[in-house]
């Protein structure tokens, strides 16, 4: 059972953090790995028995990610990795719901508009007065007395759902009616209005929410879709232009925006205020080598004091303190991670026959992959430093809690999709 492995590289890492800490190995290790174990194994009993046809190893690599963050979470901060735990037993208990009430999603496509309204204000929250919180000169947060949250994590599913009804359902008029200009195909004007939505939303949030890694990702998710929908290359061209240009203007217009960019470009003269984030993530995980300097071996605060050598070493930065301590070896094993799973989302989509599984499972796994190329491009330096969580390792109850709901929709598809292969597969001699 692949949830075994797991569940001990999690005593090993835990173990491996008080060796270094205390000196001493205990049987903490060990209760926090069978804990572990046995949440992660009723979990998949449970799978097993709504959906025996699903992917038998999405939820195995989720659990391995989620195993890295809880070792690497705790040996920041053991309250910190208390709460990750707390939000990773609601992230399953909101799992199973989805699976428990959502077995026909197709319902999602009847409530398309009022999820496509959900997600837009969720997107909006953090910056209504009261409740919006900023983070690191980002509007991120929404507080509403003692609950808080990032809404965006919550408003790529809600977008995702949106969008694969409304291609599913447009696609063909997108197709159908596309001229040829220059060599370039465009789609009619009239069904242009989509991108152009897309698009201002993306922008809204890179100028008004100050949020460029969400803005990337949303928009990324959506030319993937548009392309699996048209299977037209073009309009993907189309919206990367348009994005670019967006991007370009408020870069050259808009002062926050110029100076995120102008800190990823080039760092060093700003060491001490704006570039010291990026330029700490750069020097952890040059420091880390191959092989890593060890688990708690790395210095994440400046020796007698509690000031951040590599600062929000538990959200943002949490792959550059992975890289130093487990090297470049262990880096790759954790984006490998996230390429398996890529790799089974979108298997689920090829396997899937009706159109709306098929574009959903696509969206799916495409904000789920672009979402960890965002953070992971930021940290070194491939694209401005974001916001943005890496899903299941850094901190944060809404990132945990979002990506088991999108983990279980994704099951749902892989479960009708792999039921009816295996009955097409009966039928054909």
């Amino acid at each position: 059972m692949a949830l075994v492995p797991v569940a001990l590289l999690l005593t090993a890492g835990f173990a491996a953090v008080f060796a270094q800490e205390n000196s001493q190995l205990d049987n903490l290790s060990l209760t926090y790995g069978a804990y572990f174990f046995a949440v992660c194994l009723a979990t998949h009993f449970y799978l097993r028995v709504r959906l025996p046809n699903a992917d038998p190893y999405l939820f195995p690599l989720a659990a391995l990610l989620m195993a890295f963050g809880l070792v690497m979470v705790y040996r920041i901060d053991a309250s910190l990795a208390r709460d990750q735990a707390n939000w990773f037993v609601l992230g399953l208990v909101l799992f199973a719901t989805t699976i428990h009430f959502l077995r026909d999603y197709d319902v999602l496509e009847r409530y398309r508009y009022t999820i496509a309204v959900v997600g837009l204000l969720l997107l909006m929250a953090p910056r209504l007065p009261g409740i919006g919180q900023q983070v690191n000169g980002a509007y991120l947060g929404v507080k509403i007395g003692p609950l808080a949250f990032q809404p965006a994590e919550f408003s790529k599913i809600c977008l995702v759902v949106f969008l694969a009804s409304y291609l599913r359902e447009h696609r063909e008029v997108l197709i159908v009616g596309a001229r040829r200009v220059l060599g370039v195909t465009l789609p009619p004007l009239k069904h242009f209005g989509p991108m152009l939505v897309v698009w201002g939303a993306s922008m809204f949030m890179l100028v008004f929410i100050r949020d460029l890694g969400s803005s990337l990702m949303f928009f990324a998710a959506f030319l993937a879709l548009l392309y699996v929908a048209t299977g037209r290359f073009s309009f993907v061209v189309i919206g990367m232009a348009m994005f670019l240009i967006g991007a370009w203007f408020f870069a050259a217009t808009v002062p926050h925006v110029h100076d995120r960019v102008e800190v990823w470009l080039n760092p060093y003269p700003h060491a001490r205020t704006s570039g010291y984030q990026i330029l700490q993530s750069i020097f952890a995980q040059a420091d880390g080598g191959l092989f890593g300097k060890g688990f708690a071996q790395g210095l994440i605060t400046i020796p007698g004091t509690k000031a951040p050598l590599l600062p929000a070493a538990q959200t943002d930065t949490i792959y550059s303190l992975i890289v130093n301590e487990l090297g470049l070896f262990g880096a790759c094993a954790v984006i490998l991670t996230y390429l398996l799973i890529s790799a089974r989302g979108f298997k689920i989509a090829l396997l899937a026959d009706d159109g709306f599984s098929k574009l959903l499972a696509t969206g799916l796994t495409a904000v789920f992959a672009i979402q960890a190329f965002v953070i992971i491009g930021g940290v070194t330096r491939v694209i401005p430093l974001t916001g943005v969580t890496l899903p299941f390792i850094s901190y944060g109850g809404s990132s945990i809690v979002a990506n088991f709901v999108l983990l279980a929709l994704l099951l749902l598809v892989s479960d009708r999709a792999r039921r009816e292969a295996a009955v097409h597969s009966q039928v054909v001699p």
